[in-house]
């Protein structure tokens, strides 16, 4: 693995990618009245604010909402370290791109979180070890991962930690951001349904769009849209598959819970018909027919219209389409959320236990020029008091504590559920998980959540419309529509997409060559007159026979066989 490159190729590289970034300032509002500051958190800023710093954090996902640190929680958290965070997204290119470019030109910010690049930052040499500084200056950072710090190691033969994950700690989902997605008028109209298969689903927007071909707006009604012109492609067509065919997320693989063997996942006979499907939708014109050539500002567009009925997608996606329909008052024309599946032999995997992921993180890279600063910056973060505070914001403001419990306002929890976008980029709640932190459902010290995820909580934050709909399939919550935690194993791996290929292996390059093929055959074979599926499909599984897909498989299941053994010890 090289770790340098000429100059001049640098220099090309640069003028390519740019970075952008930004650079808060410092205020002297902060506190947080969690009640729950400990030893812990008080040694580890000491005097930390008396010397301000700026430190340089790149990002592999962007963050339109990023504020700066011009928020109520970015000054606050300046007040408290010192330290003012100047971010750097992926601009012009990908994240991976970015770090490329970075490795590349052999020029580190103070820290990255590189998602699926770690492999190639560390290969370059450019990430420190974080185990003795961990043990030296964090105890915050012990307490989270507890009795999952091995998990943490690097590899069976490199013990050191190169990266944080930031997945949370203790996560209990008590929501459900996936599935398939129905406007609420779409429900209404049929009579609330039952919603469980593709057909149910089918449906129920082909009623609906017979009645109604074109919008109060005399735009044409589009009966599903799906983000496949850009890298969603993945989240709304290619994982659904996986998921409406009784499987969990393990990324573009699937894997045998019993022998841990894995296959691409495009390979099961199952996700063959789940596409068929789709194909079928195409054929009858209830899919949106620029489904695999929109961009992603077209694709919010359209939901943010109220014209598009159905979504194959996830929340994270889609949200800032529908608060854009919320801030309007269009709530009949925001979704509800469904675990739909091919039919009903199959059950939705999507909340299958993986235990703690060891996954996507952060970490401080060689060029840190105070790394000691850095991990205790870290270290606050994940304390009890910077949890509260990135996770609730400040009290008085965003928060009361009444009879012991913080309470988040009904004026600011409707800013936070309608126009999430503004709420975000004002207050900064949600724009500070950069450190370890617990997930939903744990408690801290007094008794409160950490997180401001939690049933009451989440009930609270729906809209009228939401609540109906619920109630009409008799859920509180859109989680419950989908099966219990315990109705599955949990997976000994945890999340086989965790798992990258080496970069620069040859395994690396089947892959990568298998993601190019399917991008060109999985919308081709959906679009296609149905008399040609199987053909196309059937040429599909041949041109990954010829990348090498034998190779590819047989290396990540001794990736994941040697996660079961390294995770087991």
């Amino acid at each position: 693995m090289k770790r340098k490159m000429q100059t001049a190729l640098s220099l090309m590289l640069a003028l390519v990618f740019v970075f952008v970034t930004a650079c808060g300032n410092s205020n002297n509002e902060s506190g947080t009245g969690s009640g729950t500051t400990n030893e812990a958190t008080n040694s580890t800023n000491e005097g930390a604010a008396a010397e301000p710093i700026t430190i340089r954090v790149a990002s592999g996902d962007n963050n339109a909402n990023w504020d700066d640190m011009q928020s109520d929680v970015g000054k606050a958290i300046q007040e408290k370290t010192g330290i003012t965070i100047k971010q750097e997204f992926p601009v012009g290119g990908t994240d991976s791109d970015m770090f490329a470019l970075m490795v590349a030109s052999d020029d580190y910010p103070d820290l990255v979180m590189p998602k699926g690049s770690a492999g190639k930052l560390v290969d370059a040499g450019a990430m420190i070890d974080l185990r003795p500084l961990i043990e030296e200056h964090a105890p915050n950072l012990k307490k989270i991962y507890g009795e999952y710090f091995n998990r943490l190691r690097w590899s069976e033969d490199d013990d050191a930690i190169y990266m944080l994950p930031q997945d949370g700690v203790g996560q209990t989902y008590f929501e459900a951001g996936g599935g398939f997605q129905l406007q609420h008028q779409v429900l209404e109209a049929a009579g609330y349904p039952e919603i469980k298969t593709v057909q149910d689903y089918e449906a129920a927007i082909k009623a609906y769009i017979e009645k109604n071909p074109k919008t109060a707006d005399g735009q044409p009604t589009i009966g599903m849209s799906l983000n496949g012109g850009e890298w969603q492609i993945l989240i709304s067509v290619t994982n659904p598959a996986f998921y409406a065919t009784g499987a969990p997320d393990d990324g573009e693989f699937y894997v045998n819970q019993e022998t841990h063997e894995a296959i691409m996942h495009y390979q099961r006979p199952e996700e063959r018909e789940y596409f068929r499907w789709l194909n079928h939708m195409n054929d009858i014109g209830l899919l949106d027919k620029e489904s695999f050539v929109q961009k992603y500002d077209q694709y919010k567009a359209k939901v943010a219209s109220g014209r598009v009925l159905g979504l194959i997608d996830q929340n994270w996606d889609y949200a800032d389409a529908e608060n854009a329909l919320k801030a309007e008052g269009k709530f009949n024309a925001t979704y509800a959320r469904f675990p739909v599946t091919l039919n009903d032999t199959f059950q939705d995997h999507s909340f299958q236990g993986t235990g703690y992921l060891s996954g996507y993180g952060i970490g401080i890279t060689k060029n840190a020029k105070d790394p000691v600063r850095l991990i205790k910056f870290l270290d606050y973060l994940a304390s009890d008091e910077g949890q509260v505070l990135v996770n609730w914001g400040i009290e008085g403001k965003h928060y009361n504590i009444e009879g012991g419990k913080r309470v988040i306002p009904a004026d600011v929890q409707a800013q936070k559920s309608n126009d999430n976008n503004t709420f975000k980029k004002t207050t900064g709640i949600g724009n500070y998980l950069l450190s370890a932190r617990y997930g939903d459902g744990v408690k801290d010290p007094s008794g409160n959540y950490y997180t401001t995820t939690f049933p009451e909580q989440i009930q609270t934050a729906y809209s009228e419309q939401d609540k109906k709909t619920l109630a009409k399939y008799n859920a509180k919550t859109y989680r419950d529509l989908w099966p219990a935690d315990d109705a599955f194993p949990e997976r000994k791996y945890g999340a086989a997409w965790t798992l990258p290929f080496e970069t620069g292996s040859q395994a690396n390059v089947i892959f990568q060559k298998t993601q190019d093929i399917m991008k060109k055959r999985i919308p081709e074979a959906i679009l296609a007159k149905p008399a040609d599926f199987d053909k196309i499909y059937d040429a599909f599984l041949k041109d990954l026979e010829d990348a090498g897909v034998a190779k590819l498989n047989a290396e990540f299941t001794k990736m994941v066989q040697d996660r079961v053994a390294l995770w087991s010890k």
